[in-house]
C-alpha cells in the first residue's frame, strides 16, 4: 500500500494535479497549516522541474502528454512541476505570485531539472546584463539550498528555425553558469524540434503531442547520458 507523504502545501498543490493527471489517484487538498498530505511512493525519487510553458506542457492536449509527466511516469519519478508560461531567468518573473523557484527549493527534490532561458530572449539585448547575473544567482540559490540533490541544467529550448544571436548567447551563460556550480549539463536542447513544422500546436508557439513525444525521447536518452 502506498504511503503518505507531507510536502509543503503549495508543493502538495502543484503536485497534485500531476499524480492525478497520470495515475488517477486520489489527492488530498492541502489543509490548513504548512502540510498536506499526497499519496506517493516515498521511496521515489523527487524530480522538481523548474521551467517554462515547454516544461508545463503548453500545446499539449493533457498534463500526461508533456515530456517531462513521460518521463517521469516511465522512470517512477514523483513530477514536481510548477513551470509557468512566459517565465525567463528575468521575464515576467516580477508577475509571479509564487516564486517559481520558491516552489522548487521548498520540494526538497532529489533532482531538479532547469529548462529555463526561452523567453529571456524577448529581452535581449536589452536585459542582457541582468539576464547573466539572474543565471548565476538562481543557479548559486539551488546549490547552496538544496545541496544533496542532483542538478541537471538543460540547453534553453528554442521554437523557430530561425535563430537569434541571443540564443546562443544565453545557452553559453546557462552552460557557464550550470558549470560553475558543478551541475549535469545537456547541451542541444534548442535543436530538438527545428525542422518538423508537423511537431508544433496550432499557435505555432508550443510542441503538441508528437513534439513532446519527441522531446522525451531525446530527454530521456540525455538523461541516460549522463547516469539517470
Amino acid at each position: 500500500m502506498t504511503q503518505r507523504r507531507f510536502l509543503p502545501s503549495g508543493i502538495a498543490a502543484v503536485l497534485a494535479a500531476t499524480v492525478l493527471a497520470l495515475t488517477g489517484c486520489s489527492v488530498a487538498e492541502p489543509v490548513g497549516g504548512s502540510t498536506a498530505s499526497v499519496d506517493v511512493d516515498p521511496n521515489a525519487p523527487v524530480v522538481a522541474f523548474y521551467g517554462d510553458s515547454y516544461t508545463r506542457g503548453t500545446g499539449a492536449s493533457s498534463t500526461e502528454k508533456r515530456w517531462s509527466s513521460i518521463i517521469s511516469a516511465d522512470r517512477g519519478w514523483t513530477e514536481v512541476n510548477p513551470s509557468t508560461d512566459g517565465l525567463g531567468f528575468v521575464n515576467n518573473r516580477e508577475y509571479q505570485s509564487v516564486d517559481e523557484l520558491d516552489s522548487v527549493i521548498a520540494a526538497d527534490p532529489d533532482i531538479v531539472i532547469v529548462t529555463m532561458g526561452l523567453n529571456d530572449n524577448f529581452s535581449m539585448p536589452d536585459r542582457a546584463d541582468d539576464i547573466e547575473a539572474a543565471i548565476e544567482d538562481d543557479f548559486t540559490r539551488l546549490s547552496a539550498e538544496l545541496p544533496d540533490a542532483r542538478i541537471v541544467v538543460v540547453e534553453p529550448f528554442w521554437y523557430t528555425d530561425d535563430r537569434p544571436d541571443s540564443v546562443q548567447q544565453i545557452i553559453d551563460w546557462v552552460e557557464a553558469g550550470a558549470d560553475r556550480i558543478g551541475a549535469d549539463h545537456i547541451p542541444d536542447a534548442s535543436h530538438w524540434i527545428e525542422g518538423n513544422p508537423e511537431w508544433m500546436a496550432p499557435d505555432g508557439l508550443h510542441p503538441n503531442d508528437a513534439g513532446y513525444a519527441e522531446m522525451a525521447e531525446k530527454m530521456d536518452s540525455a538523461l541516460a547520458a549522463i547516469g539517470l
